[in-house]
């Protein structure tokens, strides 16, 4: 078995890794990312329809409160678009009664971005030669060497495939999916796993649907795209269309508990159903429709994400550390950051950190 060295490895291939490497690059310093999944992006996925891209993953950003996002989307030559949030609102009961509501604008001014996030993704990794990233590279133990670590690829308890040894590793991953997907070699210490274990997946528990359109008939009709429901299964719905062209949509979140959503086709019918009392018949007729269960995706859920989560967490370093094994191995990820943990720009700031 090969073993490559490098100068840093970077553990996911989601916002965080993919900034940190991009900014690697850009100090000419040697890097290789491994990443899981046979795909970047990590909760980043925008599937494509006709062009468009539906954000399954974060759909906004602020720019008036998320400099770094900004920033970058400047950067990169990206550009972005307000959130339609123009009209009137709806809202069920948990009789499924739907009433008209006054509707509202949120407040920093929520932006999307065209072509996606995945556009983020996808115009960081121009900066990227081909052979630093590695697909289908799912990490099961990390062993300190001295002042090394060496890392191996394959499934826990069997035999690894491949081994890369590294003076740095940036852990750009949950903390909860390391402690419990990774072997550590000596072990952490038992308040650093806990704390680890404690940290809640952003978006993990989550599943997210969206319905295309040909035509914004919801707009038409002087509603904002915006619902809540007390009855399900959808608990929150957006305009989620493309700027000011066709395809038109309406996305939201699933309100129903992780594990009770085990058949996703009747979930989807009932889905369409509701969308049709809210909206009216129209919307049970899509052009296309997009699905995604986060909490079925082993390299972002564990079994601990599968509560959902009813308030944003206080995200923050791991028993307050942004590195263990004298600072061999640095945490980035979003729930690491010590500001706006959860959110994109809180991947970009830990991502900084540790490349710092």
């Amino acid at each position: 078995m090969n073993l490559q060295t490098v100068d840093t490895l970077i553990i996911g291939g989601g916002l965080s890794g993919i900034y940190a490497a991009y900014l690697l690059a850009q100090k000419n310093q040697s890097f290789v990312v491994l990443e899981a999944r046979d795909r970047l992006g990590g909760r980043i996925l925008s599937p494509e329809h006709k062009g468009f891209f539906s954000d399954l993953g974060p759909s906004w950003y602020w720019p008036e409160i998320h400099p770094k996002m900004a920033g970058l989307i400047q950067e990169l030559g990206l550009k972005g678009y307000r959130q339609f949030e123009e009209g009137l609102g709806r809202f069920q009961r948990p009789n499924g009664e739907v009433q008209t509501v006054r509707g509202y604008t949120n407040e920093p001014l929520s932006w999307r971005l065209e072509d996606g996030m995945m556009a983020l993704i996808t115009k960081l990794c121009e900066e990227l030669s081909g052979n630093a990233i590695k697909l289908n590279h799912p990490v099961c133990n990390i062993e300190k060497k001295g002042a090394e670590a060496c890392v191996s690829i394959g499934e826990l308890g069997k035999e690894p495939w491949a081994r890369f040894r590294a003076k740095k590793v940036i852990l750009a991953l949950p903390p909860r999916l390391a402690a419990s997907t990774i072997l550590f070699t000596p072990d952490l210490p038992d308040n650093l796993t806990q704390a680890m274990l404690k940290i809640g997946t952003w978006m993990a528990g989550q599943a997210k649907f969206t319905a295309l359109y040909k035509e914004p008939f919801w707009r038409q009709a002087k509603l904002s795209g915006q619902a809540f429901s007390q009855r399900g299964p959808m608990g929150e719905l957006h305009d989620a269309s493309n700027n000011e062209q066709v395809p038109y949509g309406l996305t939201g979140f699933v309100g129903i508990p992780a594990a009770q959503r085990h058949d996703q086709q009747p979930l989807i019918e009932a889905i369409l159903s509701q969308l049709a009392l809210i909206y009216g018949q129209a919307a049970a007729q899509p052009t296309t429709i997009f699905y995604k269960d986060w909490a079925r995706e082993q390299f972002t859920a564990t079994k601990l994400d599968q509560p959902p989560m009813y308030e944003h967490p206080l995200y923050h370093p791991p028993a307050g550390q942004t590195g263990f094994w004298d600072d061999i191995i640095h945490f980035a990820g979003t729930e690491t950051a010590t500001q706006h943990g959860g959110y994109l720009e809180g991947a970009l700031a830990a991502a900084e950190r540790a490349v710092r």
